[in-house]
């Protein structure tokens, strides 16, 4: 009886080892493959391309820092590098693309007043130093801006300007 008892214990041992090692190894190809794909996916999205770029040039107050327009998965960004800084005395401080590509050569100082139809508004800006993105509507025609802009709407006052050129 203790002869049939061993046997039948060392065949349900063995059976329960067996299936616990296939389960394991089941369990580790799953993850591998589920922590592949997610890597995969990231390298695809964070694929950018500079396409001009440019440091700025103070207007009415001291503005500094290297600005890029890249795309990002088809889509187009203006960036602030994290060198940027301006003056934080503007009350409606925004960031602009503009036509010219001498925009303080080509306005009047002390507040180098821009023209309407002559530049586009991306939006607010964020902080006044430090990286920072914007997004670039897909109609605009980049080909058509020439400059990146820290512009006072209300007091239509240029406190800095970049002019883009190709990277």
């Amino acid at each position: 009886m203790k002869l049939k008892d061993f046997l039948l214990s060392s065949i349900v041992s063995l059976v329960i080892v067996s299936c616990a090692r296939e389960v394991r190894s089941a369990e580790t190809h799953v993850a591998v493959k589920t922590q592949a794909n997610p890597v995969v996916e990231l390298a695809k999205s964070q694929i950018s391309t500079a396409k001009k770029s440019g440091t700025f040039v103070s207007g009415e107050h001291t503005t500094q820092g290297t600005v890029s327009i890249t795309t990002k998965n088809g889509k187009s960004f203006l960036e602030l590098e994290k060198s940027f800084k301006t003056s934080n005395s503007g009350p409606d401080l925004v960031v602009i693309l503009h036509r010219s590509d001498n925009v303080i050569g080509s306005t009047k100082p002390p507040s180098y007043p821009l023209k309407k139809g002559d530049y586009i508004i991306l939006g607010r800006l964020q902080k006044f130093s430090g990286a920072q993105t914007y997004a670039i509507p897909n109609n605009i025609n980049l080909a058509e801006y020439k400059s990146a802009v820290i512009w006072c709407r209300k007091f239509n006052a240029t406190f800095g300007a970049a002019k883009l050129s190709n990277s």
